[in-house]
């Protein structure tokens, strides 16, 4: 009992900031964060081909929040896979980032340019671009104008959104409706094995990963402590 209360007592927020997340979530409260989300998907795998050598042809976000990715070469595999997975380590990123440094405002920064980069040179639909192109703005005005403890809160928002949320979509999208033409679908007819089956392996890769990020990355205390200037 001890030792709950001291979790909750350092971690308060946090548990908040989740409460909070689910119950506004099918409201159109949330819905620029949702888009975002999707934009992180996938941004993933763009990276992804990049990194495996391909070229990314468009990259784009609708206002239904589906997105999809054109490429030409790259690694198959790991771009089909990067989506859930990578966009699960941006969130871990944020989310250590904005607890355990100072760089917050640096970090909102890098992903304001980063989304603003990317949307030039790989979105051409209007919502898209208009999307990206707000999007990257408010981060750099944020970085630029408000304090720390404020991009902390925002990036601690944005990572733990990212983060939760892949275990969501990934039984969604590939157990509970696997019928739906998604990535573990692609990645099964490509390679073998069932949607259910890929499906299932992300899903334990991604609760094993938010469990652990949680229990080493937090420390024993996590909440903010706002601050003037």
């Amino acid at each position: 009992m001890q030792a709950l209360t001291r979790i909750f007592r350092g971690h308060w927020q946090i548990m908040a900031l989740c409460a909070v997340v689910f119950a506004l979530w099918p409201t159109d409260v949330i819905y620029p964060l949702r888009l975002l989300i999707v934009f992180l998907h996938e941004l993933s795998h763009a990276i992804a081909v990049i990194l495996t050598g391909g070229e990314v042809v468009s990259l784009s976000v609708n206002a239904m929040e589906g997105g999809e990715v054109l490429a030409r070469g790259g690694n198959r595999f790991l771009t089909l896979s990067a989506g859930y997975v990578g966009s699960l380590l941006i969130g871990v990123i944020l989310l250590l980032t904005a607890v355990n440094t100072r760089a917050d405002r640096i970090a909102m920064m890098c992903l304001g340019a980063l989304i603003l980069g990317v949307t030039l040179l790989y979105s051409s639909e209007p919502f898209a671009v208009i999307f990206g192109i707000a999007t990257a703005a408010l981060m750099l005005a944020a970085a630029a104008w408000l304090n720390h403890d404020i991009n902390d809160l925002i990036l601690r928002v944005i990572g733990l959104t990212s983060m939760i949320y892949v275990p969501y979509d990934i039984f969604s999208d590939t157990i509970a409706r696997a019928h739906l033409y998604s990535d573990a679908r692609m990645l099964a007819e490509e390679f073998g094995g069932t949607t259910m089956i890929w499906g299932g392996l992300w899903l334990a890769i991604s609760l094993a990963v938010i469990v652990a990020s949680l229990r080493y990355g937090l420390g024993g205390h996590s909440n903010i402590r706002f601050r003037r200037g």
